[in-house]
């Protein structure tokens, strides 16, 4: 099975379809692309699935995902607010 991770966008560079973005997903940060979603901004949280920000979130909708996840036991290691500023 596969998941889609919510995860906070910390900078975003590149233009169009090389729109990229550093995402932190509970301290661990990845590249992401975000040619899926233009209108995503620094700050904001996006569902994150296998490199691609495919959707963007509210901050309350991200932190409660986290929190399933790690009732579920598939996040132990991260901290949601890590990485915020």
């Amino acid at each position: 099975m596969c998941l889609a991770i919510p995860g906070k966008i910390l900078t975003v560079q590149g233009e169009d379809f090389t729109r990229a973005a550093r995402v932190s997903f509970g301290g661990i940060v990845k590249d992401v692309s975000l040619a899926y979603v233009p209108e995503a901004l620094e700050g904001q949280y996006v569902i994150v699935h296998v490199g691609f920000a495919i959707s963007v979130v509210d901050e309350a909708e991200a932190l409660q995902t986290f929190e399933y996840l790690k009732q579920m036991g598939d996040l132990e290691e991260l901290d949601p607010k890590a990485g915020q500023s």
